[in-house]
């Protein structure tokens, strides 16, 4: 039920910041009344983003199937107390 409720807020989060960057990217001189340039603009920044963060989650998956899952609680522990 927990990961039920956090992919539903996690849905609602996406779509908020999907409004707000549209309109963000609306706003640019570049883009004002070119809705196909804003629309393109926005998918670029969007898949530059996607790709990013399937990346760093692909490495933080690797790093976990090296070490295992203790090892990697453990690792991040240890840095969060040295902070």
């Amino acid at each position: 039920m927990i990961s039920l409720a956090t992919v539903a807020f996690g849905l609602i989060a996406a779509g908020a910041w999907n409004k707000v960057i549209s309109d963000a990217i609306a706003l640019l001189p570049i883009t004002q009344g070119k809705g196909v340039l804003a629309e393109l603009t926005y998918a670029v920044l969007v898949t530059i983003l996607a790709i990013f963060v399937v990346r760093s989650l692909g490495k933080l998956a690797e790093r976990e199937a090296e070490l295992g899952p203790e090892a990697m609680l453990a690792k991040l522990r240890k840095k969060t107390d040295a902070q």
